[in-house]
């Protein structure tokens, strides 16, 4: 393994995220709004994304440089042809000490055993509500809830346990069903995730009034179903972990708006189109896929990987919370391209 880098706030690099594919089946409104993403919207052509041999080559340098977790989203990555063929050759990386992905859980039903079979370690399912009505919103394509549900049994008889469940908050919309959201998964040992509901990207019309506070979200999960706060299981977990009084597991919340984590955060991020982002919030990344196809050997690409990390000083939800108007109103990467 070569060595570790760590950016100017002493960060090591531990993970890696790669979005294999811009595309969505959903058009959620915190993501890829359906008025602006609709069907004569252009998404990359394949010429323009990395292939798997190119994909499977970078991580493997990221391996070498200290990352151990890898995470593969998209868009949404189900849609990508053959995903397991990509999982099966990432599973097989020396070092990959956890390999996951993240999914809205529609097309879950027909891949979860593949995937599992394939050698994926773990999974996360998108579920924003369980209200039928608020969870066709939250799509945006009138989608129900109970196929998202059956793709989550389907993960679990695959052998997928415990499975991360996400759930992005959003005031008015579905801040309502929390509380019904957290007693449908208490006691399954599945982990559910509050996450305040963020300014990605440049494009969903992000204002603060629409963030239900991670304080707030416990408050109201606690007065039915009482919790207490337990230690993370490692340093840069960004979800803050809470546990029922009486037993039936766990919950955690992703607070980047009132509580961020920028300080611990290990995380690039490879685009669809094979570039490195540095932050989810980044403006601007610097393109691997271009050196490579011009020629670049591993050791150029390290250096150039290595180079980019060590300069990184991003700390963007610091800086929103310090200045949140002016924040929200700076270009930045849309959410679909690198993954959240």
């Amino acid at each position: 393994m070569s060595h570790t880098p760590t950016d100017t706030l002493h960060r090591p690099l531990k993970d890696l995220r790669i979005s294999v594919t811009d595309r969505c089946n959903f058009r959620c409104p915190y993501c890829m709004p359906a008025e602006i993403f609709g069907e004569k919207y252009v998404f990359l052509p394949k010429t323009e994304i990395l292939t798997f041999e190119e994909i499977v080559r970078l991580a493997r340098l990221f391996v070498r440089l200290g990352a151990e977790k890898i995470r593969v989203t998209g868009g949404e990555p189900l849609l990508r042809r053959e995903l397991e063929t990509l999982i099966a050759r990432l599973a097989r990386i020396e070092g990959v000490k956890d390999l996951t992905l993240t999914t809205n859980g529609y097309l879950l039903p027909r891949n979860a055993r593949a995937l599992k079979e394939a050698g994926l370690h773990r999974i996360t399912v998108s579920v924003d509500t369980l209200d039928e009505e608020a969870f066709k919103q939250m799509n945006g394509r009138g989608y129900g809830v109970d196929r998202v549900l059956e793709g989550i049994r389907k993960a679990e008889e695959a052998g997928f346990h415990p499975i991360k469940i996400n759930a992005v908050v959003k005031k008015g919309i579905n801040d309502h069903t929390l509380v019904d959201l957290a007693g449908y998964f208490h006691g399954t040992g599945h982990i559910l995730r509050f996450i305040e509901y963020m300014d990605v990207g440049t494009r969903n019309a992000w204002e603060l009034d629409h963030v239900v506070p991670a304080a707030e979200i416990v408050q109201r999960i606690h007065a039915v179903l009482p919790l207490e706060p337990i230690q993370p299981n490692y340093t840069g977990e960004v979800a803050r972990r809470y546990r029922y009084l009486d037993g039936g597991g766990e919950i955690g919340i992703i607070a980047s708006v009132t509580r961020p984590f920028c300080r611990d955060c290990t995380r690039a991020r490879l685009s669809t189109d094979g570039k490195l982002y540095t932050c989810l919030f980044a403006c601007q990344g610097t393109s691997l896929r271009d050196a490579m196809r011009a020629g670049a050997d591993d050791a150029e690409l390290l250096d150039l990987i290595r180079s980019v990390w060590t300069r990184r000083e991003d700390r963007y939800s610091e800086l929103r919370t310090a200045h949140t108007e002016r924040a929200g109103r700076l270009p930045k990467i849309e959410m679909y391209q690198i993954g959240g």
